[in-house]
């Protein structure tokens, strides 16, 4: 593994775990970063998600930490800047929010603070808490005026929004309004005529009767071909429209869901301004 750290074999240590000797070698090196966004399971582009370095950190005036397959970092880390998981130092799900910043793009960044404070109610199939909140995420680049990109870090949270579930669905909010639209609405439920909940679009125009649903790469899991159907009926039967999206409408500088969700937006009574 690395200098003075060892693992047994059949130990099956997984996550915090056999990252766990890394923060024991000294009381001040905390898990950080790339590394710190899988463990809070951060929604991260591809290329990040690809670099399995384990990232450390110490406070500013300590050594950067130098290890194989380590890339380490100085950080200026104040109070509630560090959390203990699972007996493991890593940074909270704020502050690597705003360690993120110095790599990420903004979409990216926006992609990745959506995931934080993503949340469903009872209502929904798969409740969900989120890690954070938005008002959280303020505060704490509130005490890091100085820190590096701290003007993307709040360019992106102001872009930041409560509901989206993944990146792409990130990434289709966005060039959405980019486009001139009206921004879709996250975390909204469709209830049926017997009061139940029936349909959770991954966004929705709710004045308008129609639903955004990006079509991921679950989407070519078995079954999933009979689901989306069903719920197709269910949209139709419940007077809305609903509009799928892939991956290809979301890429470009002029991507193509800005036209396939303006042309059903207006077809439904949606009038630019």
């Amino acid at each position: 593994m690395s200098r003075g750290i060892r693992v047994p074999v059949g130990s099956g240590a997984q996550g915090t775990a056999a990252l766990r000797a890394y923060c024991q070698l000294d009381e001040c090196t905390v898990l950080c970063h790339f590394t710190a966004a899988r463990i809070w399971r951060v929604g991260l582009p591809l290329w990040a998600d690809c670099d399995w370095r384990i990232h450390l950190a110490r406070p500013r005036g300590g050594s950067i930490p130098k290890r194989a397959n380590v890339a380490g970092h100085r950080l200026d880390l104040r109070t509630g800047d560090v959390v203990i998981l699972d007996g493991v130092r890593v940074t909270s799900p704020q502050r690597t929010f705003l360690d993120l910043a110095a790599t990420l793009g903004l979409d990216d960044l926006v992609a990745a603070g959506d995931s934080l404070v993503s949340e469903h109610g009872p209502e929904f199939p798969s409740p969900r808490t989120p890690l954070t909140s938005i008002e959280a995420l303020n505060a704490m680049l509130l005490q890091h005026p100085g820190a590096r990109n701290i003007r993307r870090a709040r360019e992106a949270l102001g872009l930041v929004r409560v509901g989206a579930d993944s990146p792409p669905e990130t990434h289709m909010r966005l060039a959405v309004i980019r486009g001139g639209l009206p921004e879709p609405e996250l975390n909204h439920v469709v209830w049926g005529p017997a009061g139940a909940p029936e349909l959770w679009p991954d966004a929705a125009y709710p004045d308008y009767g129609v639903a955004l649903q990006y079509d991921g790469v679950h989407h070519g899991e078995p079954g999933q071909h009979f689901r989306d159907i069903s719920r197709a009926r269910i949209t139709d039967r419940l007077g809305w429209v609903e509009v799928r999206i892939a991956k290809d409408d979301l890429q470009g500088e002029r991507p193509a869901v800005v036209g396939r969700v303006r042309r059903t937006i207006q077809s439904r009574g949606w009038t630019p301004r």
